[in-house]
């Protein structure tokens, strides 16, 4: 089998057979990997004749001269349709104000730029398609506080950890609230959050916000029942369950204990639903309306929950690729009439995204209503599981067959292997972006800002064919010019702020691309630095969101006291010579960060007064972040309370307890804590002295 075919196959389905590693040295991905891949890419290259066929499939959709579905622009630039159309072709356009507009193409074939911004229905010569026509940057922390220039601040935190009396184990949307009400009361105009994505509910050992089962819908296990149904339907819904003692049992542990507190919920949420189906509820209409407005998306979602459920009921497998084969199409007869023998069961799911739905409208009026100007930041992740509702639902538009990761670098050697799949690029464009564009608009529905796990996936991804190691992957392209227009129109259309994890190996030119749609990067103090120095304040980039630390990070007080080094010693996830480097290293850094806080000479005296080390350290850097001309500063409850210990520990699983921790104190009080009142209080002028530095 000629290597030269496979190459050629492999970069027309966006494949990249050649490389940069994090070293910086050019590698190229082995033919077997390669044909794995391809195989989950739908393009077979086991064979001469399994090539040969792929091949021409792909030649002869590259050759077609039909329209794709949906074609993206700039505002102001012309669009180029020569491929499709003579010069001169008339064309009809309908805007979304239900105007007309008939045109003709120039002399180039192309479209006039002249079209306003939005989603236009446009017939040429017998074809139709939408064009997405984007404004040039997206709406901006600026555009939100209403200033030419923003220093504006807020938190960071994870939802789960939060408390509340009664919580029943972790933290939902009503102590949300209450974080938001004296966030705002601060002065803080932001709060990011974790992802809230639909989870499996048939699989409550899976609960990494970060590998959901859809990204479409929400967790409605951080639903909040209180502030939709009232606390006379809940506290009958407990009695009714008899879970008042096992809620309350829950709530005093230390750590989450995630399969017991969903089941608990769970049977809280069923005792609400039927007492809600049970009764003449004033909200049934306002339920009734939003399962409509779901649609299609929502009735699959419900039904693939329903289906999982009764998959467990019979102890089958939960990967709905191992179901009999009338199941794998969600439109089939099967499926429709499961439904309908099952419709009790998806109206308890619609019930339960109807809460959370809710839960979460309410949390944002919160935020908005204290006085902040962005709001919450949802936190989108950069796929989901193949084997759940999101893959089931959109089977060609994601890559069920394929799990995202990461390459071997020098902090992880194996590489890594994510666990989720990602859309398909062909797939995507043949639909016109429909799941894209259906998931944008989820995410952004009860947010004032939106941050894209790894951003950089909506340039290339590193797919890994299923039971593979993540070596043997490759670096798959996706029309990121056509994925950024239209994440610029949905933060238009919305009035939310964009923020895009682009921490790690980053493509060139993607930074540039980002920042000319002011969409923000992330900048994280324990990386800023270079050859053993840390970056002067004045220095850090004004695109991108400034922040101590992130969930996948030691905390400030960890990384001062080598808690991540130790944690990986402990589960023995490096050898003796690696930690040694590590801690020398770390010796180096923690000197390094010392001698930069300490150019601000508030920070310098404070550092020389003999306080508490790190206690200082950590209001040094608090000031030193809002000393910076980021736009935006993002700083983490963890850090302004001075927690030790970090959320998430990489590579491991259960041998720490990842996405588990919670705060001591509820979270009406908890930014009282003395140490994270300072710390606001320290961010907050230093966020006013940057705006008058940088006017």
């Amino acid at each position: 089998m000629s290597d030269e075919r496979l190459h050629q196959l492999a970069e027309q389905a966006g494949l990249a057979v050649h490389w940069t590693d994090a070293n910086g040295k050019a590698q190229q991905v082995q033919p077997e990997a390669l044909r794995k891949v391809l195989a989950g890419l739908g393009h077979p290259a086991d064979s001469d004749e399994a090539l040969t066929q792929s091949l021409e499939a792909l030649d002869a959709a590259r050759e077609t001269h039909r329209l794709p579905p949906l074609l993206t622009v700039d505002y102001g630039q012309p669009l180029a349709l020569d491929r499709y159309f003579a010069p001169a072709t008339p064309c009809r356009i309908h805007l979304e104000d239900g105007a007309t507009l008939d045109l003709k193409l120039d002399e180039h074939g192309a479209l006039p730029g002249m079209l306003p911004v939005g989603y236009l229905d446009v017939h040429i010569d017998g074809q139709h398609f939408t064009l997405a026509v984007a404004p040039q940057r997206c709406y901006s922390v600026a555009d939100a506080l209403g200033t030419d220039r923003a220093h504006a601040w807020g938190l960071s935190v994870q939802l789960y950890a939060l408390r509340r009396p009664g919580d029943g184990g972790f933290g939902d949307t009503q102590a949300l609230e209450a974080l938001l009400r004296s966030a705002g009361e601060r002065g803080a105009d932001a709060v990011a959050i974790s992802p809230m994505h639909a989870m499996s509910s048939s699989d409550n050992d899976r609960y990494s916000p970060y590998s959901p089962s859809s990204r479409l819908f929400l967790n409605s296990l951080y639903a909040a029942p209180i502030t939709v149904l009232g606390e006379r339907a809940v506290q009958v819904a407990i009695e009714d369950a008899g879970l008042g003692d096992t809620l309350k049992a829950l709530e005093a542990l230390p750590l989450i204990d995630w399969p017991v507190a969903a089941a608990a919920k769970q049977r809280l949420l069923r005792a609400l639903y039927d007492g809600f189906c049970t009764s003449e509820h004033p909200l049934n209409g306002d339920f009734n309306s939003f399962r409509h407005s779901g649609g299609e998306a929502l009735e699959n979602h419900c039904r693939y929950e329903a289906l999982q459920a009764d998959q467990k009921a019979r102890g089958e497998s939960l990967d709905w690729r191992q179901w009999p084969q009338e199941w794998h199409d969600p439109r089939s007869p099967a499926i429709a009439a499961f439904a309908r023998e099952h419709s009790d069961e998806i109206g308890f799911h619609a019930f339960c995204q109807w809460l959370i739905d809710r839960s979460l409208q309410r949390a944002q009026s919160a935020a908005r209503s204290s006085g902040m100007k962005i709001g919450l930041i949802a936190d989108m992740a950069v796929g989901a599981d193949g084997a759940g509702s999101q893959a089931w639902s959109r089977q060609d538009e994601l890559l069920a067959d394929l799990t995202v990761g990461a390459p071997p670098d020098i902090l992880n050697r194996s590489g890594q292997s994510w666990g989720i799949s990602a859309f398909s690029p062909e797939g995507l464009q043949r639909h016109g972006f429909r799941a894209f564009i259906e998931m944008l608009r989820a995410n952004f529905a009860h947010a004032g800002g939106l941050r894209i796990d790894h951003i950089m996936g909506l340039q290339r991804l590193w797919v890994i064919p299923k039971d593979a190691p993540p070596s043997e992957g490759a670096y798959l392209q996706f029309p990121i010019d056509d994925m950024l227009r239209l994440l610029t129109l949905e933060s238009h259309r919305h009035q939310a702020v964009v923020l895009g994890e682009d921490l790690g190996t980053v493509p060139e030119g993607l930074r540039e691309k980002l920042a000319a749609r002011q969409m923000l990067g992330m900048r994280v103090l324990l990386f800023e630095q270079d050859n053993g120095q840390f970056h002067d304040s004045q220095h850090w980039p004004d695109d991108a969101l400034a922040t101590t630390t992130t969930h996948d990070l030691p905390t400030l007080n960890g990384w001062w006291r080598s808690r991540d080094i130790d944690w990986n010693n402990k589960l023995e996830l490096i050898d003796a010579k690696t930690e040694q480097h590590w801690r020398e290293d770390r010796d180096r850094e923690r000197r390094a960060l010392r001698l930069a806080l300490s150019q601000d000479p508030q920070n310098f005296q404070e550092l020389q007064q003999g306080n508490d080390e790190i206690d200082a350290i950590i209001d040094a850097s608090t000031r030193f972040l809002g000393h910076t001309p980021a736009p935006l500063v993002l700083l983490p409850v963890d850090d302004a309370l001075g927690i030790e210990e970090q959320a998430n520990l990489p590579g491991t699983i259960d041998t720490h307890p990842n996405w588990r921790r919670r705060y001591n104190a509820d979270a009406q009080n908890l930014l009282d804590d003395q140490d994270a009142a300072r710390r606001l209080e320290l961010l907050a002028c230093a966020r006013q002295q940057a705006s008058e530095r940088y006017r």
